[in-house]
């Protein structure tokens, strides 16, 4: 059985799914995800937070088709300090 996400890993995985909307653009899903060497659909999945902790090699090989820095990509999700 799996764990329970929480609220911390839910709102990562929605400002992720955020950040690879921005950064995709106009260029449709099907581009980036081939390029990723992903489907579509786990593109999909990771931009609308369905699959809001993906592996790590997903997200270094979505970064590099959309033209991030893992770093880039790692401060933008990770939530403000109040």
């Amino acid at each position: 059985m799996r764990t329970p996400l929480t609220p911390e890993e839910r709102e990562r995985g929605e400002r992720l799914g955020r950040l690879l909307r921005e950064a995709r653009g106009d260029r449709s899903m099907t581009q980036i995800a081939a390029s990723a060497g992903i489907s579509a659909e786990t593109l999909r999945k990771i931009e609308t937070g369905r699959a809001p902790t993906p592996a790590f090699f997903t997200v270094a090989a979505l970064a590099g088709a959309l033209g991030l820095s893992m770093d880039e990509m790692a401060g933008r999700c990770t939530p403000a300090e109040v």
